[in-house]
């Protein structure tokens, strides 16, 4: 039993009991806040606590036991160091998960904002879905295309201004058709590829992004969207591509929507026409998006040529077809009322945010 001398010299039994209540209290204690925690610390730990007045009672126990009586004390410390880092950091963590869970109902909800499609793609689904009602399909090709798919195949002359430089990205520009290598300049290349893998009947649209070298401005990039279709069968006439061609614009545009067909050249049609709708802002009576004469062109458009039936290898004694073609950005302009085509490529937040509301 360690005994330890008292001030008046009298030994003072049962420390050892003392201290051992001290580790069991210790060890039993709970603390729910930091303030109890802390009160804690400073019962047991501070330079003015319990273990502080133990070890200073060290030089009033018998010598012959200050090993066994500073053995117990330690472990008391140990105990006491030991319970409170573990009150900290559970109340600590505690403390930061209420923080962060927390919800102040007395703040306003925060807005929930909805994205939205870009416009190209808005017209473009939208095409798409009115061609496909009436029987069309959806061809993809490569936009790095040969000289044949691009340009030979559709009739393009080899001193055609669309060979040029000015008017066509060319990777590589080789002596034979096979080794010229270019950006495509239209989807029309799509076309040649379905008619060289398939067999009419034919119906199939080609939307896609082209490439042509031209100044950049409000009418003109260098990169843009389109839609090429391309219908081949046996008995195809002009008077059909006229009707495809007008259920689309009422489609797009409203049932008043009238168009006409102007004549026109293209190498890979013939005869060939280009398509005018009545402008959609001021419904034919004319104003400045359509110079006052109530027009606005959309397409072009006309009868397969029998070369490139041919070119394909599809009978163009027995087969017939018409393809047309549009700039996606164009009708884009008109439905959306849009007067600069770089907007469609400048991911301006506050022109795009203005198509939130419009139906994919």
């Amino acid at each position: 039993m360690i005994r330890v001398r008292s001030r008046s010299g009298a030994e003072e039994p049962g420390m050892e009991e003392k201290i051992k209540e001290l580790i069991t209290e210790v060890e039993s204690f709970e603390a729910s806040s930091k303030e109890q925690a802390e009160a804690f610390r400073l019962k047991y730990l501070s330079k003015k606590g319990i273990i502080a007045g133990l070890f200073a009672e060290m030089k009033n126990v018998q010598p012959d036991q200050r090993k066994e009586y500073g053995l117990v004390v330690n472990e008391l410390k140990t105990k006491a160091e030991t319970k409170f880092q573990v009150l900290s950091e559970k109340l600590e963590d505690t403390g930061s998960a209420s923080a962060e869970t927390a919800i102040d109902f007395t703040l306003p909800a925060e807005p929930y904002v909805t994205g939205a499609r870009h416009p190209i793609s808005l017209a473009r689904k939208q095409i798409v879905s009115i061609f496909s009602r009436i029987g069309y399909t959806i061809s993809e090709g490569p936009e790095i295309e040969d000289d044949w798919h691009n340009f030979t195949a559709l009739n393009f002359p080899e001193n055609h201004p669309a060979r040029d430089m000015q008017d066509t990205f060319f990777i590589r520009q080789g002596a034979r058709d096979t080794e010229s290598i270019a950006l495509r300049t239209h989807t029309s290349s799509v076309q040649v590829r379905v008619m060289e893998n398939s067999k009419p009947p034919i119906r199939t649209i080609s939307p896609g992004r082209v490439y042509r070298n031209e100044a950049i401005s409000a009418r003109a990039h260098c990169f843009f969207h389109q839609v090429e279709g391309l219908y081949i069968d046996e008995g195809v006439s002009f008077a059909d591509l006229k009707q495809t061609l007008l259920y689309f614009a009422k489609e797009m545009f409203g049932t008043e929507t009238k168009i006409r067909l102007r004549p026109s050249y293209f190498p890979f049609t013939e005869p060939s026409a280009e398509m005018d709708v009545t402008c959609s802002i001021c419904k034919g009576n004319g104003c400045n998006v359509c110079k006052h004469t109530g027009w606005l062109e959309i397409l072009g458009c006309g009868m397969v040529d029998p070369n490139v039936l041919d070119n394909c290898k599809i009978d163009s004694n027995k087969f017939s077809g018409f393809a047309f073609g549009m700039g996606i950005e164009r009708i884009a302009m008109l439905r959306y009322g849009i007067n600069d085509l770089r907007l469609f490529s400048e991911n301006d937040i506050r022109f795009l945010k203005q198509f939130r509301g419009e139906i994919a």
